[in-house]
């Protein structure tokens, strides 16, 4: 089936694909754009793995400060290219990052940053807490490693609900930037300060 320059061209401001790949997957999809934009974030997505090699020298240290200036956070931000460093969708991603920091409080970004101590106490305390509710031996080591699922799901960055929009996690948010704008993107490290913490 043939089809137009302005389908191909709606399919890229949807996505922000190149226009040899918008043409294909209209192809392939027959035409039909919603399956059209689909195809190109599955492919998108499993072209964002193949990226994580290259090197990310440019990128953007973004700044958030909340409840008049009590609270705030720096994070820094890397990509491939100072084209995409100036590109409004990695701006925008940028800035939501910061807030969700700040509204979030990660302790780290992966589960990998969590410090050794930290993970060695909350598994005390769950433990803790399992034979308090008088839970078996056998028992209580299983709750304690769920219960420590719970706890990276909750308190590791890339694996938290993005607060504006539960229903997807930070990595999933980031692997639809990647997909997007077809450059690798990675959250390198952040800081986060609140009056009265120590």
């Amino acid at each position: 089936m043939a089809i137009s320059a302005e389908t191909v061209k709606q399919l890229r401001e949807k996505t922000g694909a190149g226009i040899m790949d918008c043409k294909e997957a209209l192809t392939i999809c027959e035409g039909d754009m919603d399956k059209s934009v689909d195809h190109l974030r599955k492919k998108g997505l499993a072209t964002a793995a193949k990226r994580a090699g290259r090197a990310m020298s440019e990128g953007t240290i973004q700044p958030y400060i909340h409840m008049g200036g009590k609270l705030g956070v720096l994070v820094e931000i890397n990509c491939e290219t100072d084209f995409v460093a100036k590109n409004d969708d990695f701006k925008e991603f940028a800035k939501n990052i910061a807030m969700h920091i700040a509204a979030s409080n990660p302790v780290g970004i992966r589960r990998e940053d969590v410090s050794q101590e930290l993970i060695q106490r909350e598994m005390e305390i769950y433990r803790a807490q399992a034979r308090e509710m008088g839970k078996p031996e056998k028992m209580v080591e299983k709750i304690a490693e769920g219960k420590l699922e719970k706890f990276f799901k909750d308190s590791c960055l890339m694996n938290q609900a993005y607060v504006r929009d539960p229903n997807i996690t930070v990595a999933d948010l980031l692997s639809n930037l990647i997909a997007k704008i077809g450059e690798n993107i990675t959250i390198k490290r952040f800081v986060r300060f609140q009056i009265g913490e120590s």
